[in-house]
């Protein structure tokens, strides 16, 4: 079982051919690996940035949602391995908002891994460790033939 706690060498362990499929929205939200245990979980921790707040000052929903795609994606393409995947669906609950100045720290969880699907869930709090929002999700293992 692999375990990694720097995202430079998670993402230098990616077969080429996966390198070229990380989104966008990863690097601008500027993620931070804390841990990722194979086939059991991974943690991130995202800065709340200027350009995500809504007219409150808190950061946006969409753009938390984005933060748990982002972290249960780069969990699904680790334990896809050379397979590529696609989301199916995700739902978030949010509990409290979270202002600017804060991180959220998203912690998800693999609950089933079949043969082509993978089932997650998630929990994002505040550095205080007050619970900001609960995630699930699906995501299928897609044949690389039909890319």
């Amino acid at each position: 079982m692999e375990r990694y706690t720097e995202i430079d060498v998670l993402i230098e362990s990616l077969e080429e051919e996966h390198k070229e499929n990380i989104p966008n929205s990863f690097a601008v939200m500027k993620p931070k690996l804390i841990e990722y245990i194979e086939g059991e979980k991974m943690v991130m921790a995202f800065p709340v940035l200027e350009w995500q707040l809504n007219p409150r000052g808190a950061m946006q929903g969409g753009f938390i949602t984005a933060a748990f795609d982002n972290v249960f994606g780069a969990c699904c393409v680790y334990e896809a391995k050379e397979r590529s995947i696609a989301t199916v669906d995700i739902s978030t609950t949010y509990q409290r908002p979270i202002f600017k100045n804060d991180e959220l720290i998203i912690t998800v969880w693999i609950k089933s891994k079949g043969k082509t699907l993978i089932h997650l869930l998630g929990e994002g709090y505040n550095k205080e460790g007050k619970l900001i929002a609960t995630a699930n999700t699906n995501f299928i293992l897609l044949n690389n033939k039909n890319k």
